[in-house]
């Protein structure tokens, strides 16, 4: 599923003030991407390919100890695990309560990657793992709608006060389900000043997203109750379904 043949064409209607991210997980340096030649957190590279580029970085690439640990590339040190560093942040109240985020915390196992391609959606020449989406609330709420329009599933947020990252990362890939949260909440990518407050992130996996896609195409973006006559067609609706008389 490439961009050249036209599958995300639909997203362009969205009107999106970023671009969706692609997201590709790799055992062996890819041929035909650049390296990334800087060093930052997971977060942050996700801001760079929302900027336009193309890129693929490895645990030497990482500055924070949250990526590679829920991209299973690392295992994270004692003082993140006991709660140490964390109620040191000040994210929790003390240990016991910030440990508790490790035993939540979606992560890879080790060994099933070892790099992580970035690309804007409009570049991306790979099938995603992912598609990361950043969206206001119109918006999200039709990518949500068009998630739970065939199969009547609930929505669900997912999130952590910390180690944000892995539910962007992590947990879709994980679960095979649609993750979202709003921006604004999670500790580390708000202290960095990243993503504007109050939008949704949406991450998608790969075995769900030729499904949404396609859903998006069929189906009616604005639902008649929205409608200008929105008030008359609810009325007649009830009327023909026996709730109300004439």
């Amino acid at each position: 599923m490439h961009s050249d043949n036209g599958e995300f064409k639909i997203l362009e209607e969205l009107g999106l003030e970023y671009e969706p991210v692609a997201i590709k997980y790799l055992t062996k340096p890819p041929k035909d991407i650049p390296a990334l030649e800087t060093k930052s957190a997971l977060c942050e590279m996700l801001k760079k390919a929302q900027g336009g580029e193309v890129f693929y970085a490895g645990l030497e690439n990482h500055t924070c100890e949250a990526g590679p640990y829920v991209l299973g590339l690392k295992e994270i040190e004692e003082q993140f695990i006991s709660g140490e560093f964390g109620a040191g942040l000040g994210v929790f109240k003390d240990p016991r309560a910030a440990s508790r985020l490790y035993h939540y915390t979606p992560r890879i196992s080790p060994g099933v990657l070892n790099y992580v391609a970035f690309a804007p959606l409009g570049k991306v020449t790979f099938e995603p793992d992912i598609l990361i989406i950043l969206a206001e609330i119109p918006q999200a709420e039709i990518i949500l709608r068009a998630m739970s329009y065939e199969s009547g599933e609930m929505w669900m947020s997912r999130y952590s006060s910390a180690i944000g990252c892995a539910w962007l990362f992590a947990q879709p890939y994980l679960s095979g389900e649609i993750n979202y949260f709003t921006t604004g909440f999670g500790f580390g990518m708000r202290r960095r000043k990243l993503f504007p407050e109050g939008r949704q992130f949406i991450a998608v996996p790969f075995d769900r997203l030729p499904g949404l896609l396609k859903t998006l195409r069929e189906m009616p973006w604005v639902p008649r109750p929205f409608e200008a006559d929105g008030l008359e067609f609810v009325k007649k609706l009830r009327i023909s379904l026996g709730l109300d008389d004439e």
